[in-house]
């Protein structure tokens, strides 16, 4: 197995009102106006910022989220954490890819003809990323596993060696499309004018150049798919949606250039006793209406499959919540644990024998004599309230 580093994710998020500027109640057309005033100010084709790229991903990251009703809908009541995380509205891999391959015609009518048609930027030959989900039980997550991962991605070429030709030395000529640029450019009329658009060039594939007898297993790209099957370590208090990185097991490079990495993407299953916040676990546990009068000791086992001992107070409620400290979820990266939490259901008894519910009455009907005693003594003991003499009243004088 080649070599990988595994890492995790840690992406400081901005928020996305805060990326494009805008009060949270904006409308779909103030959200659209900033972005097209940001994204003429930031583009990577048009900035000197050298950070210009990722900020522009992030702006478009922003867009798509806003101005999708549904998308902006969770996002404001959840954030990041809502469904899916929001982290999948990422990662694409061309600014293009965000509009369908409209962004250029979007922006076109700013720039001037199309703003990546100053850029004159071959295709990336770097290998791409290859996105995978694992579920794992809320047990696993707790303990943490050894889990196998299966995926398909691109490897170097046996026949060519990774080189795309069976040559010693690769020849490369230049492509006469688009003269070497890797790009080529279309005209579109839109209710704005002709727009002109730069495109990947079809012939080069946007390498800017031809290879000479290219291998015939890869077709000149140096790299096949695979089949491929890796175990990784999940670590002990993982969340949902949480994403470990191994780089450079994701696709190869065209004709020898860097892999790209694999992205697993971490989904915890439902589980029929517990329920996560957290590092703290949830139950119910359900006791007698007699354990929650008289107080008793339930025997359960935690998450890791540790006995514990929950011990439930005289006079427990219903509903009420028993703290176990240590007996919850583990903290990643950490050998502390979260709190277990057990909220009370009573459950009546029913099936007393015919002696058995003679004393319950006994004892019933001592307690009202007791109560209805207690409550007879507390009134003869309040002091009488005196009447106030009623003043006379002064006759007005003539």
């Amino acid at each position: 197995m080649p070599f990988y580093e595994e890492r995790f994710m840690a992406e400081e998020k901005r928020d996305y009102y805060e990326v494009l500027e805008v009060e949270r109640d904006a409308d779909g057309r103030t959200i659209k106006k900033a972005f097209l005033k940001k994204a003429r100010e930031i583009h990577p084709d048009v900035s000197d910022d050298p950070d210009a790229e990722e900020k522009f991903k992030e702006l478009n990251e922003a867009y798509m989220v806003l101005s999708d009703e549904e998308k902006r809908a969770n996002y404001d009541r959840f954030g990041f954490d809502g469904p899916q995380g929001f982290s999948g509205y990422g990662g694409f891999s061309d600014f293009g890819d965000f509009f369908g391959g409209g962004l250029d015609d979007l922006l076109g009518s700013f720039f001037g003809g199309g703003v990546q048609a100053q850029s004159q930027r071959r295709a990336s030959t770097r290998g791409a990323n290859r996105a995978v989900y694992l579920d794992i039980t809320l047990e696993e997550a707790a303990r943490g596993a050894r889990k196998k991962v299966s995926y398909v991605h691109s490897v170097a070429c046996e026949s060519c060696e990774g080189k795309g030709t069976q040559d010693a030395e690769p020849h490369y000529t230049t492509c006469p499309a688009c003269d070497g640029r890797g790009s080529t450019f279309e005209m579109h009329q839109s209710i704005m004018g002709t727009i002109r658009t730069e495109v990947t060039c079809p012939n080069c594939k946007g390498m800017g150049e031809i290879l000479s007898n290219p291998c015939k297993e890869c077709d000149g790209e140096g790299r096949v798919e695979k089949n491929e099957t890796i175990e990784i370590d999940v670590p002990a208090g993982i969340s949902s949606g949480q994403r470990m990185v191994f780089t450079g097991m994701g696709d190869a490079g065209i004709r020898g250039d860097k892999a790209g990495d694999v992205i697993v993407t971490i989904d915890i299953l439902p589980d029929d006793r517990f329920q996560r916040q957290g590092d703290d676990l949830y139950c119910l546990l359900d006791i007698s209406s007699l354990e929650a009068m008289c107080g008793a000791t339930r025997h359960m086992k935690d998450i890791m499959g540790n006995d514990i001992a929950i011990e439930v107070k005289p006079g427990t409620q219903y509903e009420y919540r028993i703290v176990v400290k240590g007996a919850g979820m583990s903290h990643l990266k950490s050998e502390l644990r979260g709190n277990l939490i057990c909220i009370v259901r009573i459950i009546t008894v029913s099936d007393f024998t015919d002696e058995e519910l003679e004393q319950l009455k006994a004892m019933r009907d001592a307690r009202i004599e007791t109560s209805e005693a207690s409550e007879d003594a507390e009134v003869e003991a309040e002091p009488k309230k005196k009447k106030k003499a009623k003043r006379p009243r002064k006759r007005a004088r003539k």
